[in-house]
């Protein structure tokens, strides 16, 4: 692990840097970013820092824009509490409550040479591991078998049969195995070029810079949620579409503000027709398909651009890009095993059990990072009349805050107060509730929701008039 020892009011400003950099931004644009508030969440690592310097650049972005379309590039402001805060649960429910985050089943379990993490908040992904183990769902039979394996023989069955698994491993591990290394050899955001735009403007405003954009959401749980409600905030035109018989209802009164919500089959003709009409009519995609996934509906990249030249095309997966796992199911919590984050915050606090980050940072910085992109794209194609390629992956994010250990904490964040939250509520889909005030700002932009959040499918898979 790098040493702790740098400056810790360097680490926000270095972590801002590394981003803007990867997603192409201009570095004496750094100097518009200022960063407010105080507070750290407790943590092995700079959890903090990240939040607010992926905030900042998605922030940088619009300003940028704005540049673009005006002369004009204001100051963005990120409060580093709201930013932590926002990095964990943006609601409070009045009356009502958000059902739990994790499956009954999922969680970390012992194996027989150490701990191992079981995805299963999905059914298909939980019936996997079920099969591999040869139990039912009970979490006390689940515990006695995984007992009985080796953590790297189960990680390999679980993932074979379909699930979602992830052995825990140590920084030095990570950096030695073939995904490591591949990941380690990545830039944090890959960027392409194109195809020449067939329609190149929007009605973007400095209140509302996003207005007019056309978003196809294709992405679930989480970070490509994240950059999409972000990209909502700024004005722009969100369509998120999910399968007939998905559902995560633990984290959708988050991640569905500002956005229509509709199902499509994408297993029958008229699905998949449909939503090539949708896309040829998009501005930005965001998917977060395994790498084959979008290729066995006939939208490979190169189809994608040539459905819709100038889109800006806008990707991510768990384990990169490269190395043996590229096209490897993942969540955040799985990266954190894998790469040795988990292991580490056990060392630092003598757990006796994986302890992880206090939030699921990497998915949410990485929703911010692909905002950010997305943006950046826009400003691109205003300048070239071209398209553009993004890609990032979790695993990337992570080595990005594992360079970067928690310094001399701060005043602690532990949670949210009366006072972070919003004055009026918001009347979501399932009840009224309160939502977090906004932790960036930038002076005449208003970075607000047009819409509350709702349950998935409540909307028909059309644009806006």
């Amino acid at each position: 692990m790098p040493s702790p020892d740098k400056d810790p009011t360097s680490v926000q400003t270095d972590m801002l840097t590394a981003i803007w950099t990867a997603v192409g931004g201009e570095s004496r644009l750094l100097s518009q970013a200022t960063e407010t508030g105080q507070g750290d969440l407790p943590s092995t690592f700079a959890v903090s820092d990240l939040a607010s310097a992926s905030m900042a650049a998605a922030g940088l972005a619009i300003a940028e824009l704005l540049g673009a379309t005006s002369a004009t590039r204001p100051e963005v402001r990120v409060d580093r509490r709201l930013a932590s805060l926002w990095f964990g649960t943006s609601l409070k429910p009045d009356g009502w409550a958000v059902p739990p985050a994790w499956d009954p089943i999922a969680g970390d379990y012992r194996g027989r040479d150490g701990w191992i993490r079981l995805h299963t908040n999905a059914p298909h992904h939980r019936r996997a591991a079920l099969a591999v183990l040869g139990t039912d769902a009970d979490k006390a039979a689940v515990t006695s078998a995984v007992s009985r394996f080796a953590i790297d023989e189960l990680e390999a069955a679980v993932v074979a049969q379909g699930g979602c698994a992830a052995a825990m491993r140590d920084m030095d591990h990570w950096r030695q195995h073939p995904q490591g290394m591949g990941v380690a050899a990545e830039p944090l955001v890959h960027r392409q070029e194109g195809q020449t735009s067939i329609t190149n403007t929007f009605a973007g405003t400095a209140k509302r810079p996003l207005a007019g954009v056309r978003v196809l959401d294709l992405t679930r749980v989480l970070a490509g949620p994240v950059a999409t409600r972000f990209l909502a905030s700024a004005g722009a035109d969100v369509l998120r579409i999910d399968p007939l018989d998905w559902d995560e209802p633990g984290v959708l009164p988050d991640v569905t503000l500002g956005k229509r919500r509709a199902r499509l089959d994408l297993k029958s003709e008229d699905g998949r027709a449909l939503l090539m009409r949708l896309l040829a009519d998009a501005d930005i995609l965001v998917h977060g398909y395994r790498a084959d996934a979008l290729e066995r509906l006939g939208l490979d990249a190169d189809n994608r651009q040539r459905l819709r030249p100038g889109l800006i095309d806008v990707s991510l997966n768990a384990y990169g890009w490269t190395g043996p796992w590229r096209s490897r199911r993942g969540f955040d919590s799985l990266v954190q095993m894998s790469t040795g984050i988990a292991e580490a915050g056990m060392r630092h606090y003598g757990t006796s059990a994986p302890k992880p980050l206090p939030v699921q940072a990497l998915d949410h910085a990485t929703g911010y990072i692909l905002a950010a992109a997305a943006i950046r794209g826009l400003t691109t194609r205003l300048a070239t009349n071209k398209g553009s390629i993004w890609r990032t992956s979790l695993a990337r994010v992570a080595h990005l805050l594992m360079d970067h250990p928690a310094g001399p904490q701060g005043q602690g964040i532990s949670g949210s107060a009366d006072t972070d939250f919003s004055e009026s509520r918001e009347m979501t889909g399932w009840g009224p509730a309160w939502r977090l005030k906004t932790a960036l700002t930038i002076p005449a932009v208003d970075l607000t929701w047009s819409r509350p959040a709702g349950p998935l499918g409540s909307d028909a898979p059309s644009w806006s008039a």
